[in-house]
């Protein structure tokens, strides 16, 4: 009897667990696929803009493939730019799943690599490691505390987290360029002023065999571990339930303040990081190269990844090679930086365009019992 019970039940059962996985496949599809296409009406209305200039889209993109991906040389170089793309992207992505829009990541990063510079400098007699761990520490501190402000202000206050992370970058820009002008500044820094330099042992090193620093598996851990901590626990599940409905949040009991700080904070944290990466394995000191868009590229990251930490790391290599070959489409096509940045704007319009996608075409909806 117990066998015909358990036969029956496994009968039963395999239908559900045929559609639950077919869901997931179709649901799967629709989330590459449409970006997919927002990437693609992007790359058609780029090549119109430059057609107007007189420029040819082929040679355009086969320079970004050339800059970006084709040799060993351009790939890690790739990489080098990808690292605080995939931070810059978590300091968006966390966020997004309690249904926050933060944009500032830019001014995290900043005030990240500033702090990280002055813990460096201050403790330059200590043991490298230790100068490291210090650095870091300040970096992500000040980046998570400037980020938890905004959404602090939102929660309690009931401000709009997207206009005050944004006005939040700019006061903290404004701070580090303050500080590297004025009380921090080496008086050896004539035309570019900057921080005295973190001593050599404090310098993060090259990955061996390739001459991308370690910044890049530092990021790549962090998009891993806020996946399983955004999908495989009980804040994580929180943080969603918070994203879903608030209000249903907050009959459940949920300390929704205390899970929007927490996440801003570890957002923060994030592009604060890749600040003390910015300023130990790149620059070696803090100045207003800290400040070359890494933070507003990495929301179009974040919002192009579906706030997925692991898409995160595909679409911060896409759009690292992007960067990375805009040097080379400088010299040979004559234009100029902000091209690069034309076309992250047209792809970020049709990202945001593309969401009314979701859920229209009836290739990606299960289909109906019968």
């Amino acid at each position: 009897m117990s066998e015909a019970v358990a036969a029956k039940t496994a009968l039963t059962a395999a239908p559900t667990t045929r559609g639950d996985l077919e869901v997931r496949l179709r649901r799967g599809a629709e989330t590459v696929a449409v970006p997919a296409i927002a990437l693609g009406a992007a790359a058609a209305l780029f090549s119109l803009f430059l057609l107007l200039l007189g420029k040819s889209p082929l040679d355009f993109f086969a320079l970004v493939a050339r800059g970006a991906f084709t040799s060993w040389f351009s790939l890690q170089n790739t990489l080098q730019r990808a690292a605080p793309l995939l931070l810059t992207a978590l300091c968006c992505a966390v966020p997004a799943r309690l249904g926050l829009v933060i944009i500032g990541a830019e001014g995290a990063l900043a005030l990240g690599g500033l702090a990280a510079a002055g813990a460096g400098i201050a403790l330059g007699g200590a043991p490298g490691a230790i100068v490291q761990l210090a650095m870091a520490l300040a970096g992500m501190a000040v980046g998570g505390l400037w980020i938890a402000l905004a959404g602090a202000l939102r929660h309690w206050r009931g401000i709009n987290e997207t206009i005050s992370s944004l006005i939040l970058s700019y006061i903290a820009i404004a701070l580090m360029n303050h500080f590297v002008e004025g009380p921090m500044k080496d008086p050896a820094s004539l035309n570019k002023p900057s921080t005295h330099a973190i001593p050599d042992a404090a310098v993060i090193g090259t990955i061996p065999g390739t001459d991308v620093h370690w910044g890049l598996a530092v990021g790549l851990v962090l998009c891993v571990v806020l996946w399983l901590l955004m999908s495989r626990t009980s804040f994580g599940f929180a943080a969603r339930i918070v994203g879903g409905n608030l209000r249903a949040a907050q009959l459940q009991g949920l300390a929704v303040g205390r899970l929007i700080v927490i996440a801003c904070f570890i957002a923060g944290a994030c592009a604060g990081l890749a600040g003390m990466i910015e300023v130990a394995a790149v620059n070696g000191r803090a100045n207003a190269s800290l400040v070359v868009g890494y933070g507003y590229t990495g929301i179009l990251v974040a919002f192009l990844a579906r706030h997925n930490p692991l898409a995160v790391i595909p679409i911060a290599v896409l759009f690292g090679g992007i960067v990375a070959s805009g040097g080379l489409i400088q010299r040979r096509m004559g234009l100029p930086d902000a091209t690069i940045l034309v076309l992250e704007g047209i792809v970020f319009v049709a990202i945001l365009a593309s969401d009314t996608l979701y859920g229209r075409w009836r290739i990606f909806q299960p289909r109906s019992a019968t």
